[in-house]
Protein backbone atom coordinates (compact mmCIF):
# COMPACT_ATOMS: atom_id res chain seq x y z
CA UNK A 1 0.00 0.00 0.00
CA UNK A 2 1.31 3.46 -1.04
CA UNK A 3 3.03 4.57 2.38
CA UNK A 4 2.50 8.59 2.88
CA UNK A 5 6.13 10.29 4.50
CA UNK A 6 5.22 12.63 6.61
CA UNK A 7 8.08 15.03 6.96
CA UNK A 8 7.41 17.56 4.26
CA UNK A 9 9.46 17.50 0.98
CA UNK A 10 10.47 21.02 -0.54
CA UNK A 11 10.68 21.41 -4.02
CA UNK A 12 12.96 24.37 -5.25
CA UNK A 13 12.89 26.46 -8.75
CA UNK A 14 16.36 27.54 -9.34
CA UNK A 15 15.71 29.90 -12.90
CA UNK A 16 17.18 29.66 -15.76
CA UNK A 17 17.84 31.66 -18.92
CA UNK A 18 14.37 32.41 -19.92
CA UNK A 19 13.42 33.39 -15.53
CA UNK A 20 14.74 35.00 -12.58
CA UNK A 21 13.20 35.72 -9.44
CA UNK A 22 15.95 38.66 -8.77
CA UNK A 23 14.34 39.68 -5.45
CA UNK A 24 11.26 39.86 -3.22
CA UNK A 25 10.18 41.70 -0.15
CA UNK A 26 7.75 43.82 1.44
CA UNK A 27 4.47 41.82 0.56
CA UNK A 28 6.33 41.76 -3.79
CA UNK A 29 8.34 39.84 -5.58
CA UNK A 30 10.74 41.18 -8.39
CA UNK A 31 11.47 38.79 -11.55
CA UNK A 32 12.50 38.79 -14.88
CA UNK A 33 11.04 37.41 -18.03
CA UNK A 34 13.93 37.24 -20.67
CA UNK A 35 14.79 40.77 -21.19
CA UNK A 36 11.71 42.35 -18.94
CA UNK A 37 11.08 42.64 -15.20
CA UNK A 38 8.30 43.11 -13.66
CA UNK A 39 7.05 43.36 -10.01
CA UNK A 40 3.96 41.29 -8.93
CA UNK A 41 2.09 40.85 -5.53
CA UNK A 42 3.36 38.07 -2.91
CA UNK A 43 1.96 38.23 0.28
CA UNK A 44 4.23 35.45 1.65
CA UNK A 45 7.57 37.84 1.10
CA UNK A 46 7.47 39.13 4.70
CA UNK A 47 11.03 39.82 4.66
CA UNK A 48 12.36 42.91 3.20
CA UNK A 49 14.15 43.59 0.06
CA UNK A 50 18.11 42.72 -0.44
CA UNK A 51 18.17 44.97 -3.56
CA UNK A 52 17.84 48.92 -3.27
CA UNK A 53 16.43 49.69 -6.53
CA UNK A 54 13.92 47.63 -8.35
CA UNK A 55 14.16 49.15 -12.31
CA UNK A 56 11.10 47.10 -13.60
CA UNK A 57 9.38 47.34 -16.71
CA UNK A 58 5.87 47.24 -15.21
CA UNK A 59 4.00 46.55 -12.29
CA UNK A 60 0.76 44.45 -11.45
CA UNK A 61 -1.38 46.88 -9.05
CA UNK A 62 -3.74 44.68 -7.00
CA UNK A 63 -6.91 45.55 -6.53
CA UNK A 64 -8.50 47.13 -3.09
CA UNK A 65 -11.37 44.86 -2.34
CA UNK A 66 -11.13 41.12 -1.24
CA UNK A 67 -12.44 39.87 -4.39
CA UNK A 68 -9.08 40.60 -6.12
CA UNK A 69 -8.61 42.22 -9.58
CA UNK A 70 -6.13 45.12 -10.50
CA UNK A 71 -4.20 46.73 -13.54
CA UNK A 72 -0.88 47.12 -15.33
CA UNK A 73 1.46 50.22 -14.70
CA UNK A 74 3.81 50.02 -17.20
CA UNK A 75 7.28 52.53 -17.14
CA UNK A 76 8.62 50.83 -19.88
CA UNK A 77 7.76 49.45 -23.24
CA UNK A 78 6.74 45.84 -22.98
CA UNK A 79 5.00 43.66 -26.29
CA UNK A 80 1.53 43.86 -25.76
CA UNK A 81 1.06 40.26 -28.13
CA UNK A 82 3.97 39.05 -25.41
CA UNK A 83 7.63 37.12 -26.50
CA UNK A 84 9.00 34.31 -26.66
CA UNK A 85 10.40 32.22 -23.71
CA UNK A 86 12.23 28.25 -23.62
CA UNK A 87 12.59 26.19 -20.60
CA UNK A 88 15.13 23.12 -21.01
CA UNK A 89 16.05 21.82 -24.81
CA UNK A 90 12.06 21.41 -26.35
CA UNK A 91 9.89 23.60 -24.70
CA UNK A 92 8.60 27.14 -25.52
CA UNK A 93 6.21 29.73 -25.29
CA UNK A 94 4.35 33.01 -24.62
CA UNK A 95 5.32 35.20 -21.87
CA UNK A 96 2.54 38.19 -21.50
CA UNK A 97 1.30 40.34 -18.86
CA UNK A 98 -2.00 38.82 -18.50
CA UNK A 99 -4.95 40.69 -16.87
CA UNK A 100 -4.85 37.79 -13.96
CA UNK A 101 -1.34 39.02 -12.64
CA UNK A 102 0.63 36.25 -13.87
CA UNK A 103 2.52 36.21 -17.58
CA UNK A 104 0.80 33.17 -19.21
CA UNK A 105 2.93 30.10 -17.49
CA UNK A 106 3.98 29.31 -13.54
CA UNK A 107 7.57 29.41 -13.23
CA UNK A 108 7.87 27.58 -10.34
CA UNK A 109 6.60 24.64 -11.74
CA UNK A 110 9.30 23.78 -13.06
CA UNK A 111 10.79 21.44 -10.63
CA UNK A 112 7.56 19.24 -11.08
CA UNK A 113 8.08 19.40 -15.22
CA UNK A 114 11.74 18.15 -14.10
CA UNK A 115 10.07 15.09 -11.09
CA UNK A 116 7.45 14.50 -13.83
CA UNK A 117 10.24 13.67 -16.59
CA UNK A 118 12.41 11.66 -14.35
CA UNK A 119 9.11 9.03 -13.12
CA UNK A 120 8.70 8.45 -17.02
CA UNK A 121 12.34 8.05 -18.07
CA UNK A 122 12.99 6.32 -20.81
CA UNK A 123 9.35 6.23 -22.11
CA UNK A 124 7.93 7.20 -25.39
CA UNK A 125 4.27 5.01 -25.04
CA UNK A 126 3.27 6.63 -21.67
CA UNK A 127 -0.16 7.60 -21.62
CA UNK A 128 -0.61 10.97 -19.37
CA UNK A 129 -3.17 13.75 -18.50
CA UNK A 130 -2.76 17.47 -17.49
CA UNK A 131 -5.46 18.42 -15.77
CA UNK A 132 -6.58 22.73 -15.90
CA UNK A 133 -3.71 22.48 -18.29
CA UNK A 134 -3.70 26.19 -18.90
CA UNK A 135 -1.30 27.37 -21.43
CA UNK A 136 0.53 24.34 -22.04
CA UNK A 137 4.05 24.10 -20.95
CA UNK A 138 3.55 21.14 -18.33
CA UNK A 139 1.83 19.09 -21.68
CA UNK A 140 5.07 20.13 -23.91
CA UNK A 141 7.22 18.48 -20.58
CA UNK A 142 5.42 15.71 -20.71
CA UNK A 143 4.57 15.21 -24.81
CA UNK A 144 8.33 14.12 -24.63
CA UNK A 145 7.12 10.58 -23.46
CA UNK A 146 3.90 9.37 -24.75
CA UNK A 147 0.58 11.03 -25.54
CA UNK A 148 -1.00 13.69 -23.47
CA UNK A 149 -4.64 14.62 -22.99
CA UNK A 150 -4.36 18.24 -22.36
CA UNK A 151 -7.99 19.67 -20.41
CA UNK A 152 -8.80 22.73 -19.57
CA UNK A 153 -12.19 24.81 -19.29
CA UNK A 154 -10.92 28.13 -21.07
CA UNK A 155 -11.10 27.68 -24.35
CA UNK A 156 -8.47 31.11 -24.55
CA UNK A 157 -6.14 28.88 -22.64
CA UNK A 158 -6.19 25.79 -24.84
CA UNK A 159 -6.10 27.65 -28.15
CA UNK A 160 -2.83 29.47 -26.47
CA UNK A 161 -1.61 26.10 -25.28
CA UNK A 162 -1.46 25.17 -28.66
CA UNK A 163 0.46 28.07 -30.45
CA UNK A 164 2.65 27.03 -27.94
CA UNK A 165 3.33 23.87 -29.30
CA UNK A 166 3.63 25.23 -32.47
CA UNK A 167 6.43 27.75 -31.32
CA UNK A 168 8.36 24.65 -29.85
CA UNK A 169 7.62 22.69 -32.85
CA UNK A 170 5.79 20.10 -31.01
CA UNK A 171 2.57 20.36 -33.07
CA UNK A 172 2.85 17.27 -34.72
CA UNK A 173 3.58 15.24 -30.97
CA UNK A 174 0.62 12.90 -29.87
CA UNK A 175 -1.87 15.49 -27.77
CA UNK A 176 -5.59 15.81 -27.56
CA UNK A 177 -6.34 19.48 -26.69
CA UNK A 178 -9.75 19.27 -25.21
CA UNK A 179 -11.89 22.01 -24.16
CA UNK A 180 -13.74 20.17 -21.08
CA UNK A 181 -15.00 20.79 -17.62
CA UNK A 182 -12.04 18.89 -15.93
CA UNK A 183 -14.48 17.44 -13.17
CA UNK A 184 -16.81 15.68 -15.97
CA UNK A 185 -13.86 14.41 -18.42
CA UNK A 186 -12.46 12.51 -15.36
CA UNK A 187 -15.38 11.11 -14.55
CA UNK A 188 -16.42 10.29 -17.84
CA UNK A 189 -12.66 8.58 -18.36
CA UNK A 190 -13.63 6.63 -15.43
CA UNK A 191 -16.88 4.97 -17.22
CA UNK A 192 -14.74 4.26 -20.15
CA UNK A 193 -12.26 2.44 -18.31
CA UNK A 194 -9.48 4.35 -19.39
CA UNK A 195 -6.44 3.97 -17.55
CA UNK A 196 -3.11 6.71 -17.43
CA UNK A 197 0.47 6.57 -16.46
CA UNK A 198 0.28 9.79 -14.56
CA UNK A 199 -1.29 12.74 -14.21
CA UNK A 200 -0.98 16.20 -12.82
CA UNK A 201 -3.74 18.46 -11.83
CA UNK A 202 -3.38 21.89 -10.68
CA UNK A 203 -6.63 22.99 -9.49
CA UNK A 204 -7.72 27.18 -8.98
CA UNK A 205 -9.47 27.66 -5.73
CA UNK A 206 -12.40 28.80 -7.70
CA UNK A 207 -13.58 28.45 -11.32
CA UNK A 208 -16.07 27.77 -13.78
CA UNK A 209 -16.51 25.23 -16.45
CA UNK A 210 -17.60 26.00 -19.66
CA UNK A 211 -20.63 25.32 -19.67
CA UNK A 212 -20.99 27.45 -16.47
CA UNK A 213 -20.03 24.31 -13.88
CA UNK A 214 -18.76 25.92 -10.58
CA UNK A 215 -15.18 24.81 -9.30
CA UNK A 216 -14.60 25.45 -5.50
CA UNK A 217 -11.57 23.44 -4.30
CA UNK A 218 -12.66 22.39 -1.32
CA UNK A 219 -15.64 20.92 -2.27
CA UNK A 220 -14.19 19.50 -5.16
CA UNK A 221 -11.04 18.26 -4.95
CA UNK A 222 -11.80 14.60 -2.87
CA UNK A 223 -13.54 13.56 -5.50
CA UNK A 224 -11.69 14.29 -8.55
CA UNK A 225 -9.10 12.65 -6.69
CA UNK A 226 -10.82 9.74 -6.10
CA UNK A 227 -11.62 9.09 -10.38
CA UNK A 228 -8.17 10.08 -10.88
CA UNK A 229 -7.12 7.34 -8.52
CA UNK A 230 -9.68 5.19 -10.63
CA UNK A 231 -7.50 5.86 -13.72
CA UNK A 232 -3.87 4.42 -12.33
CA UNK A 233 -3.20 1.12 -11.80
CA UNK A 234 0.10 -0.83 -10.33
CA UNK A 235 1.94 -0.35 -12.99
CA UNK A 236 1.03 3.86 -13.28
CA UNK A 237 3.73 6.07 -12.19
CA UNK A 238 2.71 9.37 -11.06
CA UNK A 239 -0.22 11.96 -9.74
CA UNK A 240 0.90 15.29 -8.83
CA UNK A 241 -0.94 17.64 -7.33
CA UNK A 242 -0.39 21.45 -6.56
CA UNK A 243 -2.64 24.04 -4.80
CA UNK A 244 -2.36 27.48 -4.66
CA UNK A 245 -3.69 30.69 -2.28
CA UNK A 246 -5.70 28.38 0.29
CA UNK A 247 -5.81 28.11 3.80
CA UNK A 248 -4.65 24.34 3.96
CA UNK A 249 -1.82 22.35 4.59
CA UNK A 250 0.17 20.42 2.25
CA UNK A 251 -0.38 17.09 4.53
CA UNK A 252 -4.32 17.98 4.50
CA UNK A 253 -3.52 17.33 0.47
CA UNK A 254 -1.12 14.16 1.53
CA UNK A 255 -3.51 12.78 4.06
CA UNK A 256 -6.38 13.06 1.16
CA UNK A 257 -3.91 10.67 -1.45
CA UNK A 258 -3.18 8.10 1.94
CA UNK A 259 -7.07 7.47 1.92
CA UNK A 260 -8.15 8.13 -2.04
CA UNK A 261 -4.21 5.74 -2.94
CA UNK A 262 -4.97 2.51 -0.83
CA UNK A 263 -4.30 -0.60 -2.79
CA UNK A 264 -1.43 1.04 -4.67
CA UNK A 265 2.00 0.40 -4.10
CA UNK A 266 4.55 3.20 -4.01
CA UNK A 267 4.57 6.30 -1.89
CA UNK A 268 2.69 9.59 -1.03
CA UNK A 269 4.60 12.85 -0.15
CA UNK A 270 3.51 16.28 0.46
CA UNK A 271 5.49 19.82 0.67
CA UNK A 272 5.73 23.42 -0.49
CA UNK A 273 7.11 24.64 -4.09
CA UNK A 274 9.32 27.67 -3.79
CA UNK A 275 11.60 29.78 -6.00
CA UNK A 276 14.98 30.42 -5.11
CA UNK A 277 15.67 33.78 -5.44
CA UNK A 278 19.50 35.00 -7.35
CA UNK A 279 22.55 36.22 -6.75
CA UNK A 280 24.36 36.67 -3.05
CA UNK A 281 22.12 36.12 -0.28
CA UNK A 282 19.13 34.11 -2.41
CA UNK A 283 16.46 33.51 -0.22
CA UNK A 284 13.37 30.66 -0.63
CA UNK A 285 10.55 32.03 -1.78
CA UNK A 286 7.29 29.93 -1.36
CA UNK A 287 4.17 29.64 -3.74
CA UNK A 288 2.64 26.46 -3.07
CA UNK A 289 1.57 23.48 -1.51
CA UNK A 290 1.54 19.63 -3.42
CA UNK A 291 0.99 16.41 -2.75
CA UNK A 292 2.28 13.54 -5.14
CA UNK A 293 1.80 10.01 -5.24
CA UNK A 294 4.85 7.84 -7.09
CA UNK A 295 5.48 3.93 -7.54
Amino acid sequence: MAELHRDPVLMVGEGWDGYRLLDSGHGRKFEEYGPYRFIRPEPQAMWSPRLENWDAHGEFVPGSDEDGGGRWQFAKDVPEGGWPLGWGEEVRFTAQCTPFRHLGFFPDMAPVWTWMGEQLDGRTDAETMNLFGYTGVGTQALSKYGRVTHVDASKKSVAQARENAALAGLEDRPVRWLVEDAMKYTAREVRRGRRYDGIILDPPKFGRGPDGEVWRLEEGLPGLVSDCRQLLDDDSSFLFLTVYAVRMSSLALGGLLEEVFQGLPGKIEHGDLSVREAGDGARLLPTAIFARWSR
